[in-house]
């Protein structure tokens, strides 16, 4: 399918929206448990491995970090198919997870890729922005949050911040619809791209709702040393299946192969 291929219809929710969202994802989640603790599993041992690198060696950050986000695009797209069984009425293994990769690897490598450099740029203009504004080279991770809180411009932190949020943002837009749908459907990763975007403009309200409970959920498990990943990647991951489900009529688009 072209990019320049007319969208699908965008479905306005209500504001609440997301908590139908989550309480499917627990659903889902509470009816095949052992493959999405696996998958939180996985992103548990990687958090705990992004914090060993950076507390020692803080410079592979961004590699660190465009390695995980990389590899866990394409994970989440197991807990999009086991949904996906699901609504079918199947009753879904790791041999679904295991044929979901195989069926839709190479748009979201694309998409990993591109979020990769994302990840990488930000860190980037991080250490520009200490370079210009900072009290010297910060010689760990610690040091250089502690130099972007105390430097002596009193516009840094509130620009990093700004910059950070706006980043953020982007990248919600962009993915928020788009990987279910490449998964489910045979469509080009620009195609799909905007799509997602359309849908966050034109529930504004819900998909900010949509993001802040993503935020909260991601800081309660870094809170609790990662290991409330364990269930909140599945859940949310399940829950994600779902939002795409109700923001777009896929009615009519091919299925993917």
């Amino acid at each position: 399918m072209s990019p320049a291929a007319p969208l699908p219809r965008v479905r306005h929710v209500p504001a609440a929206q997301p908590l139908a969202w989550l309480a499917a994802g627990w659903r889902d989640f509470t009816q095949v448990p052992g493959p999405g603790l696996l998958h939180g599993a996985f992103v548990t041992f990687g958090g705990w491995a992004i914090v060993a690198v950076t507390l020692h060696f803080w410079q592979l950050l961004p590699g660190a970090l465009s390695g995980f986000v990389l590899v866990g695009s394409i994970l989440a797209t197991g807990l999009y198919e086991l949904s996906r069984r699901l609504a079918a009425g199947a009753h879904p293994g790791f041999a679904d997870v295991l044929a979901a990769w195989r069926r839709g690897t190479r748009p979201l490598v694309w998409l990993g890729v591109g979020l990769a450099a994302a990840g990488t740029l930000w860190v980037a203009l991080t250490a520009t922005l200490l370079a210009v504004f900072g009290r010297g080279q910060p010689q760990g991770l610690m040091d250089a949050v502690r130099m972007l809180a105390v430097a002596d411009s009193a516009l840094l932190f509130p620009l990093w911040l700004t910059l950070g949020g706006l980043g953020a943002s982007v990248v919600f837009m962009v993915t928020v619809v788009s990987v279910p749908l490449l998964l489910d459907r045979h469509v080009s990763l620009a195609w799909a791209v905007r799509a997602s975007v359309l849908a966050v403009a034109e529930n504004p309200i819900a998909m900010g709702v949509w993001a802040s409970l993503i935020m909260l959920a991601t800081a309660l498990s870094m809170a609790s040393l990662m290991l409330g990943f364990l269930v909140a990647i599945p859940v949310i991951g399940h829950a994600t299946w779902h939002a795409y489900r109700d923001l777009i009529d896929a009615h009519g688009l091919p299925p993917r192969p």
